[in-house]
């Protein structure tokens, strides 16, 4: 099967220029101008621009959480997410206490395949970093799992100490493999909640106040300071949302160390303000780390206009505010009567691409090349997957979209495609749209309808990072 994409602009991570894009099979075969293909289908992009299909390197599908778990599926999610013009995300496999990591990828595998109508990779979270653990690493890394998510945060239940985090990061170096680090300060957290709630304070605003931007900064710098000492390894930031801790990203960046962070959404165009929704609504925003004070924003989007940010992913993770909602059980009001409770996180896989075009790139905080490198490139680069994904070259797999810069639409929850009563950007309208989204070569998304398939996706086998200064 061949496509013929004419007319468009091709933007990868480095250019733009005009030029069709010859498909065939699940590979880009040919970039030409006035390219001939018989017998080939044809997209006309003209007015268009021409992109690698996004990459989400965060994302929590059907995630265990508080007693309940994720709403989203890895048929919901993925689908979600390719109308929203995004192709390829790497979800994480949770490690049970004092299982193989072998168990844990199994079952993950097994939550993906025959559901996700993308293709996906997998992040491992280790929970108990024993010899035998780290020895099972390099078996991870050798099939395809190649970067390990710690956290600083969730003592007794996430939370692994320092000489942990100090083992894992030199096995890492050793085999090639990446850490990704929930980087907050688990312990003062603690003490915080359970002062806030001694006090009766319940509301969803205490999850905010308790978790405050300096237990992140600290634990980031702490961080960054212990990969420094096992040898000045490469460390990857997940979901940073405050100044205090992209400081000690471009901090330990100026010195030539090999640090990275990715920020999302939520943190670019949300903030603390949302807590104060009436009612319960403020539950919709409880995510951690938490929504900032509103003035981060404008240094978040500076960071990722100097690169100090590498990547802009989501951190999906989605619960109902409504029990029932399309058979969903009690999710986020859990949390009634006490702000501990709610489950954290929020959806997002499907409206990324949207928000970041639209108040990014047309807002002039970033450019349209610098677009697509914080959302498909370096991702690919950074989670060992380019260049057979991220980018618009000869060989690559045909993760395309057709995106239309002229396109408005308004986010809401009437009419997106996540399995969730609500969204974070209700009523917002935005500019930019994706009107065709190919996954290894076929058409999946042609304007609002689906065409893809449940169970499509593939799982990704990744490779070791490939670091960038």
């Amino acid at each position: 099967m061949k496509t013929l994409i004419t007319g468009g602009t091709i933007v990868t991570a480095s250019d733009n220029y005009k030029a069709d894009v010859l498909v065939d099979g699940e590979k880009i075969a040919m970039i030409g101008k006035d390219l001939k293909a018989a017998g080939a289908k044809r997209i006309n992009a003209t007015g268009k621009y021409v992109i690698p299909g996004g990459i989400d390197v965060h994302t929590h599908m059907e995630l265990p959480f508080g007693g309940t778990f994720a709403s989203d599926d890895f048929e919901t999610g993925t689908r979600a997410a390719a109308f929203g013009g995004t192709t390829t995300i790497v979800d994480f496999a949770v490690q049970g206490m004092g299982e193989p990591l072998e168990k844990a990828r199994d079952a993950w595998l097994k939550k993906a395949r025959g559901k996700a109508v993308i293709d996906y990779g997998l992040h491992m979270i280790v929970r108990d970093v024993s010899d035998k653990v780290l020895r099972e690493m390099e078996t991870m890394v050798k099939e395809g799992v190649s970067s390990f998510k710690l956290f600083m945060a969730y003592p007794g239940v996430f939370m692994v100490d320092d000489a942990s985090i100090f083992k894992a990061l030199v096995r890492a170096a050793e085999i090639g493999g990446l850490i990704c680090m929930h980087a907050e300060n688990g312990g003062v957290i603690d003490v915080l909640v359970k002062r806030a709630l001694a006090k009766k304070n319940t509301a969803p605003k205490w999850h905010a106040l308790t978790r405050p931007p300096e237990a992140e900064g600290e634990a980031t710098g702490r961080a960054f300071r212990l990969a420094e000492m096992a040898g000045g390894v490469p460390l990857y930031i997940v979901h940073l949302s405050a100044t205090n801790a992209l400081e000690q990203v471009r901090l330990f960046r100026d010195r030539g160390l090999p640090a990275y962070a990715e920020t999302c959404p939520q943190y670019l165009f949300l903030s603390v303000d949302n807590y104060d929704e009436p009612g319960f609504d403020g539950a919709k925003y409880v995510m951690s780390p938490p929504l900032r004070e509103k003035w981060h924003q404008d240094e978040l989007w500076k960071g990722l206009a100097r690169n100090d940010l590498q990547v802009i992913s989501t951190d999906h993770c989605p619960f109902c505010m409504k029990e029932g909602f399309q058979g969903q059980p009690k999710q986020k009001e859990l949390g009634i009567g006490d702000f501990s409770k709610i489950p954290n996180g929020a959806p997002g896989v499907e409206t990324r691409m949207y928000l970041t075009y639209d108040g990014g790139v047309v807002q002039n905080r970033i450019t349209l090349n610098r677009w697509v490198d914080l959302t498909s490139t370096t991702p690919a680069k950074l989670m060992g997957m380019f260049p057979k994904k991220g980018t618009i070259a000869v060989g690559s797999d045909a993760d395309i979209v057709v995106w239309d810069p002229r396109a408005t639409h308004t986010i809401s929850a009437k009419t997106h495609h996540m399995r969730v009563d609500y969204n974070p950007y209700e009523g917002r309208k935005v500019k930019g749209k994706p009107v065709v989204v190919m996954s290894r070569g076929e058409v999946i998304v042609d304007k609002d309808k689906f065409l893809g398939r449940k169970g499509r996706g593939r799982f990704i086998k990744r490779g070791s990072p490939i670091l960038q200064t």
